[in-house]
């Protein structure tokens, strides 16, 4: 169950910091709606990882689509094999 409170509950940030944890992010509303995240830093470290291998991957996805494969020879040739 996500961990929903009111900015105004900043006042007390002890309290909120204590209720973060690895994949347990504290959601804060502003009016009623949401916000802001507070998350761990080894989350928010491996969100980022994340986003770089998928970044990675599309770029790859598109290169294969633009140029193709390369046969098991030309790996060898790159690699120097």
């Amino acid at each position: 169950m996500p961990n929903i409170k009111p900015i105004s509950d900043l006042r007390n940030y002890n309290e909120i910091l204590r209720d973060i944890a690895v994949g347990e992010p504290v959601f804060l509303t502003k009016n009623g709606r949401g916000r802001y995240v507070l998350v761990d830093i080894e989350e928010y470290e491996k969100t980022q990882a994340t986003i770089k291998l998928l970044s990675i991957l599309s770029e790859a996805e598109t290169a294969v689509k633009d140029r193709g494969w390369l046969s098991a020879e030309d790996v060898k040739e790159c690699l120097g094999v």
